[in-house]
């Protein structure tokens, strides 16, 4: 089974850089601002619930589909470099095994717990298995 998921979260990300080479935009912005889904980490410098809200916001599928959406409809190539940036970087970092967050920690999310807290979950969340 987690063969077969990471073979979907590897469809989908091949889908979101084809949608990108379907815009007008430069190569460079989209490997310059693959990575930039990742700022929604510093909302837990605030606290646990807003980081793990403001990350899932920015990694959330629905969102970028939306912008994708909404890009396509107004004809807004901004929003849909947004989107389409939005979907593969979630796709990439689901095929790394990185998931949504919960708000109990940072290293808690809904594929299990990662990194280096790997044996210490919290209550209600299992370990993952191989990441």
């Amino acid at each position: 089974m987690k063969t077969l998921l990471k073979l979907e979260e590897l469809a989908e990300l091949v889908l979101g850089v084809y949608l990108f080479s379907q815009l007008y935009w430069a190569w460079g912005y989209f490997l310059g601002l693959f990575f930039s889904p990742d700022l929604g980490m510093l909302g837990y410098l605030i606290n646990p619930k807003i980081g793990a809200w403001s990350y899932n916001l920015l990694h959330h599928k629905a969102v970028a589909i939306a912008c994708l959406l909404a890009g396509w409809y107004w004809q807004a190539e901004t929003i849909s470099l947004l989107g389409t940036v939005l979907l593969a970087h979630a796709a990439f970092d689901r095929l790394m095994g990185y998931g949504l967050k919960h708000e109990s920690a940072f290293h808690a999310t809904h594929l299990g717990v990662v990194g280096k807290q790997k044996n210490v979950a919290p209550a209600g969340i299992e370990p993952a298995s191989n990441v």
